[in-house]
């Protein structure tokens, strides 16, 4: 970027990128963004497959729904999760694949 087309960041968008970092820094909420990649599951699915319990999943689930990196779906009871952000879905992506390259 040359610098005569800089423009510097507004404060909501400073907040916003620091809490998705904040967010993909939490080694859990990592872990379900990673399970919600390509499907969508339950509360009681994400736990069992985690080995988290219910209250902890429910409680991450709600810090990404609340910046958009997840949402839900109702079917009767259940409330179906999936990923709602693929920007970050490909950050999360590239992340994990700097890590394992050897």
């Amino acid at each position: 970027m040359s610098d005569e087309n800089y423009q510097p960041l507004d404060e909501e968008t400073l907040f916003l990128v620091s809490q998705t970092f904040k967010a993909l820094a939490d080694p859990t909420r990592i872990r379900i963004l990673h399970l919600l990649f390509n499907r969508e599951l339950s509360v009681s699915n994400i736990a069992v497959q985690l080995d988290l319990n219910q209250s902890n999943v429910s409680h991450q689930l709600r810090f990404l729904k609340n910046l958009r990196l997840v949402k839900y779906r109702r079917d009767g009871k259940t409330i179906y999760y999936s990923q709602d952000d693929e920007h970050v879905m490909k950050i999360l992506q590239q992340s994990i694949d700097h890590a394992t390259h050897h």
